[in-house]
């Protein structure tokens, strides 16, 4: 049998409480709900993160692997040479492969455009040369119905619609060909600053009392200034939590739209025997526990993530809906007949997950306290762990261990610590830890590799919020 084409999708920042599978109010998915619901489609709807953010989470998809493994987005910046990545794997497999990125976390410099026979990476910079005159002709045609209209404030112009273009003619490209490929394109719309067409805000505004103008304006604040908002405490009115609210479902909408656009290119082509993956990188902060965007904590509203699969025709029929992205990921390189040794990920095929594990790393989070205690002396920075974070999730419990404490919540309540309740639950969890610490989770090199960020790529990460040195 041919070796199938693997389509992955990853959207950025997208939780799977605001996705149409995951029984949100509002039907901001209805194109990924209906490829899930399709003969060859399933969602798997307790899919969890590896990482809280961009970089150690996508170096856990592109590699199979755990953070602490992998080390990138943990105590380093870039994955290490002696990892394959799973682009090369696929490679020796008899793949072609190509990436479309428009964050720098995914890119060459963190190593992770390794094994890709292209590599497109989107910012202001590269964007008239990778989309070329035709497609970009195109977006001004449509900039009103994918963008903010004419002007040149590049901030509020997404790359969600150049994107999707790209990845059509490209897949268009390959069709017909007898190698089979892989694609994997980060969809970036969805991370803040949110500036969703109007068209996707406006069936929202009834549900806030800002004018659309004020609206779009006020999602560029929380943007510039959401440091000093956690720091202050995230002291917002409801009107302003629901215009985030409606400005972050409004960039899940569009994004939805330009997949099912995709998906129906992929269609249209005759490409059937192609596996399509949509998941995210990680979901959204709204104050929960105290913060905003992607970070510091490992609270469900940033590691549960909408995860759907189309043509994979032996997990339609799955028993378990508990997965994390190496697993899949796994199981599509084992059906690929792609070498799988040293993955970490189960081959879901023939086995289910318990639990799953996320991780986050000290280095950013050390960084990201300080910036709040600098803004606000009186920020509670003691109520957060500070040390590497390991949170071990099963349906009803959440174990968080750093070298400074551990604590166990029953779910879905991810505030009251319940260790002194629950003791057999916490020495259970803490073993299974400690177990996957001494394994997985053991690094691949200890040798600290930083990012080789280009002026272009610091400006980026800078333009989407990160503290960047």
């Amino acid at each position: 049998m041919r070796q199938p084409n693997v389509v992955w999708i990853t959207l950025e920042s997208t939780r799977a409480d605001h996705t149409t599978m995951g029984g949100y109010a509002r039907d901001t998915t209805p194109n990924l709900d209906r490829i899930a619901g399709a003969t060859r489609g399933r969602s798997f709807d307790n899919c969890h993160t590896h990482g809280i953010w961009t970089l150690a989470s996508s170096a856990s998809i592109l590699t199979g692997t755990t953070p602490t493994h992998h080390g990138a987005g943990m105590q380093n910046d870039a994955i290490p040479e002696e990892l394959d990545t799973v682009p090369e794997r696929l490679q020796r497999a008899g793949y072609r492969t190509t990436c479309l990125s428009p964050n720098s976390h995914l890119s060459g410099g963190t190593d992770l455009d390794r094994g890709f026979d292209e590599f497109t990476w989107l910012s202001a910079d590269t964007l008239v040369q990778e989309a070329g005159p035709r497609i970009l002709l195109k977006y001004l045609r449509n900039c009103r119905r994918h963008g903010p209209g004419l002007t040149t404030d590049t901030r509020k112009h997404g790359t969600g619609f150049v994107m999707n273009e790209i990845a059509k003619r490209r897949i268009g490209s390959y069709a017909g060909d007898d190698e089979p490929f892989f694609l994997y394109a980060h969809y970036g719309d969805p991370h803040h600053p949110y500036h969703p067409p109007r068209r996707f805000l406006e069936p929202y505004a009834d549900d806030f009392d800002m004018t659309i103008d004020e609206a779009l304006a006020f999602g560029q604040y929380h943007h510039d200034n959401f440091h000093q908002l956690i720091a202050d405490g995230c002291e917002l009115s409801d009107d302003e939590w629901n215009v985030l609210h409606a400005l972050y479902d409004a960039e899940i909408a569009h994004t939805d739209e330009l997949v099912g656009d995709l998906f129906a290119h992929i269609r249209g082509i005759d490409l059937d025997n192609t596996v399509f993956v949509v998941t995210a990188d990680h979901g959204e902060l709204f104050g929960e526990q105290g913060m905003l965007a992607h970070l510091v904590v490992a609270d469900d509203a940033v590691t549960h993530v909408p995860c759907i699969v189309h043509g994979a025709d032996a997990l339609v029929d799955h028993d378990g809906e508990t997965v994390q992205h190496a697993d899949l990921m796994t199981t599509l390189l084992e059906s690929a007949d792609a070498n799988t040794t040293g993955m970490q990920g189960v081959d879901l095929r023939e086995e289910t997950r318990e639990h799953t594990l996320t991780q986050r790393g000290a280095k950013r989070t050390l960084k990201n306290l300080d910036r709040f205690e600098e803004l606000n002396p009186e920020f509670d920075r003691e109520r957060y762990h500070e040390a590497t974070l390991h949170a071990l999730r099963t349906d009803e419990f959440k174990y968080l261990k750093s070298d400074e404490r551990a604590e166990l919540f029953a779910l879905p309540d991810e505030t009251s610590d319940v260790s002194d309740d629950e003791p057999s639950v916490v020495e259970r969890l803490d073993d299974e830890l400690e177990t996957i610490l001494e394994t997985d989770g053991q690094p691949v090199s200890t040798e600290e590799r930083d990012g080789e960020f280009t002026d272009a790529m610091k400006q980026q990460l800078s333009d989407l919020g990160y503290l960047v040195d």
